[in-house]
């Protein structure tokens, strides 16, 4: 049985933000017409208790002297509404006079001054308490709490009647203001998916809001490294077609002469400058390959690092046997006592120092020396290459690194890339590379410290 899983697309920043601020609202709302239920019916029940006193007080003014025992008085009804409030006089368990919407029973049997609440006929009572002046007289003021509760709830529509009717409109500012704020998210999506992709002009920020300008700075320098990386990338596309004519015109050439030789001396020394040609056509190709993996790099140190001696070793020994063939000497001083580690994994501390040691030895003349040096002071290590050539120039040197750029008059061929690895290298794994002149051999001197 195979199951089928669903991807949830999320919700837009503007119905994300609108619910939120929408149910904060409702929220803070239904807080607030709680709390105001809450002090309404505490304040109404106060005021209604305050005017059952004060109704008492006044009957409690009035002389009882001339009021017949044997005989009900019932006090006339004179308002609509004064059936809501009703008082009842008892002396000695008999009722001498009450109001018309009174009951005949006793509203309460509490006998201290104070209020209570009752249950007559089914009704319930809210009662107020008091002796008259003759202290057998007792006074009572009852309401009906259905009436208490039916002041209470006018009240309190009153008060929130106004709120109900403001929460629709506050909604919908709510929504026209948060559709105008992640509107120029919107304008700004919609101008980013109208460019072309060769399009890389930065987008423009006036009028901008300052929360969403961040994030059109990052794009217009996204957009800025994007275009200068395009033109590196269009410019070494160039230059690498015009490095790689050369060596697959020579070959051609080379190859065409050994065709028509006449002789077998000749058609060897075609074949073996095709060798060499082809030989070049691929260093400049494992160069090219060298400096693509080297820009896909981000420019971060890195936690490998590789003893040194297992780097010098058979790097030496592989360039000892070239440079013996012109008569050169490759000189390396004693390594030092503690081990040494260059802050590189091993490949790249391989293509470090041999484009190092390879420069020197191709741009040096014929029995020339070469000498590898490492040191160590205060906590930094240090890497010499230097050769008894003929050196550079100051702005030979700050042109170092330029890819495909090469001293004329050498007489060695080159891609002019080897420079552009090493530097490359260097900058990704925070190493420090210095030339200057050669105090002792006079050619040019190669620092890497880390």
């Amino acid at each position: 049985m195979s199951g089928t899983t669903s991807t949830r697309t999320p919700r837009s920043l503007q119905a994300r933000l609108l619910v939120t601020v929408l149910v904060l609202v409702v929220a803070a709302w239904a807080t607030a017409a709680a709390l105001a239920w809450h002090e309404t019916d505490d304040e109404v029940s106060d005021l209604l208790d305050a005017h059952l006193a004060q109704t008492a007080a006044l009957l409690r003014m009035q002389p009882l002297d001339e009021l017949d025992e044997d005989r009900l008085n019932e006090a006339p009804e004179l308002d609509k509404h004064q059936p809501r409030v009703v008082f009842q006089l008892w002396h000695e368990g008999q009722l001498l006079a009450r109001s018309a919407s009174a009951p005949q029973e006793p509203l309460t049997q509490r006998r201290k001054r104070g209020f209570a609440d009752s249950t007559v006929d089914g009704k319930a009572w809210r009662v107020f308490v008091t002796q008259g002046r003759d202290k057998d007289v007792r006074i009572l003021v009852g309401e009906l709490q259905s009436v208490r509760d039916e002041i209470i709830v006018a009240s309190l529509t009153s008060i929130l009647k106004p709120m109900a009717w403001a929460l629709p409109l506050l909604a919908l500012g709510i929504w026209w203001t948060v559709r105008g704020s992640v509107r120029p998210l919107g304008q700004l999506g919609r101008a980013v998916a109208a460019r072309q992709p060769q399009s890389l002009e930065p987008l423009p920020t006036k009028g901008i809001p300052p929360e969403v300008l961040p994030l059109v700075t990052a794009l217009n320098d996204l957009f800025e490294r994007m275009a200068r990386l395009l033109a590196t990338e269009q410019q070494f596309t160039a230059d690498a077609a015009h490095e790689l004519r050369t060596p697959i015109a020579g070959i051609r050439m080379q190859a065409q002469v050994a065709q028509g030789a006449a002789d077998s001396q000749e058609r060897a020394r075609a074949l073996e400058a095709t060798v060499q040609g082809c030989d070049r056509a691929t260093r400049l190709v494992e160069q090219l390959l060298q400096l693509a993996r080297l820009d896909a790099e981000p420019a971060a140190g890195s936690a490998h690092s590789t003893p040194l001696a297992d780097v010098i070793r058979p790097l030496v020994a592989e360039c000892t046997a070239t440079a013996q063939r012109r008569q050169q000497r490759l000189v390396v001083t004693e390594p030092l006592p503690t081990p040494l580690h260059i802050p590189l994994p091993e490949p790249l501390a391989r293509v470090l120092l041999r484009n190092l040691l390879d420069n020197a030895l191709r741009y040096s003349p014929d029995g020339a020396q070469v000498r590898l040096q490492v040191t160590q002071a205060q906590g930094k290590t240090e890497l010499t290459v230097e050769d008894s050539g003929p050196g550079l120039t100051a702005e030979q040197q700050a042109r170092l690194g330029e890819r495909f750029f090469r001293v004329l008059g050498t007489g060695q061929t080159g891609s002019g890339l080897g420079w552009s690895v090493v530097q490359r290298i260097a900058r990704i794994h925070r190493l420090q590379v210095a030339t200057d002149t050669s105090q002792d051999l006079g050619g040019l001197r190669v620092r890497v410290r880390w």
